[in-house]
């Protein structure tokens, strides 16, 4: 068999590819819109230990993700760091509808809850999905929510819109824990759409 092809057939080939590929393209359904929004922290407002820099709420149809950008995020847990997202599905109640609570360094388990405010220390775990990683290399605290984890919400539909608060701890060198809010404690972003 000859490998050998003629002009006229290499340019009907690479044609036929051509048209393949647009065709190919033209079918792929586009990427899923979502809304983005990032969050700034002043850097070195704690000193050492779990420094927040910055939140990234991305708040799609099926997922929302918040990603939480830290200084000297550690795997020792000699950090004793720890943090909490709480999320505000309910925009015309006050506090928190949710809290997603854990440890920042190795071993440690984190868990979504449901809280009635601030002050709610006693959440019930919902049962629905969402993950969290921890990435040391890059200094962050990749959190997703699966749409259907807020459901229950009064307000939660097809076009909730989210706000988040961020606080974060650890050990001081010294004894004692330095604590790191999103901006002003207790007061949430501003509210990110649902894409």
């Amino acid at each position: 068999m000859s490998s050998f092809m003629s002009p006229t057939t290499r340019r009907s080939m690479a044609a036929a590819t051509a048209v393949g590929a647009a065709a190919l393209v033209l079918a792929t359904p586009g990427a899923a819109h979502a809304a983005t929004s990032t969050f700034t922290d002043k850097a070195g407002d704690i000193g050492p230990g779990v420094d927040l820099l910055s939140v990234k709420v991305v708040n799609g149809e099926t997922n929302l993700r918040v990603v939480t950008t830290h200084r000297d995020l550690v795997p020792s847990y000699r950090s004793a760091a720890g943090g909490a997202v709480y999320l505000d599905t309910d925009l015309d109640s006050k506090g928190p509808e949710h809290a997603l609570v854990g440890g920042y360094f190795d071993g440690t388990d984190y868990a979504l809850v449901e809280v009635d405010g601030w002050g709610d220390r006693d959440g019930e775990r919902v049962e629905c999905d969402y993950a969290s990683r921890l990435d040391y290399d890059a200094e962050t605290v990749r959190s997703r929510f699966s749409q259907d984890c807020f459901a229950g919400d009064d307000a939660a539909d097809d076009s909730t819109d989210v706000r988040v608060e961020v606080r974060v701890s650890g050990a001081k060198k010294d004894g004692g824990t330095a604590v790191d809010w999103l901006g002003t404690p207790r007061t949430f972003s501003k509210a990110v759409a649902r894409g």
